[in-house]
């Protein structure tokens, strides 16, 4: 039993790191969709 709450912090550490690192991605996926379509309209008003 003792082992298992040994790893208890390591285990916590690791969920909010993921969390991080999945936000951090999801934040980069959103901004380059909003740059492509940035592109698209400032593209689109050239022609």
């Amino acid at each position: 039993m003792e082992s298992v709450i040994a790893l208890i912090p390591t285990v916590g550490v690791m969920a909010l790191f993921a969390y991080i690192l999945r936000n951090i991605f999801r934040a980069d996926s959103k901004e380059r969709a909003a740059l492509r379509k940035l592109e698209e309209e400032y593209e689109d008003s050239e022609a």
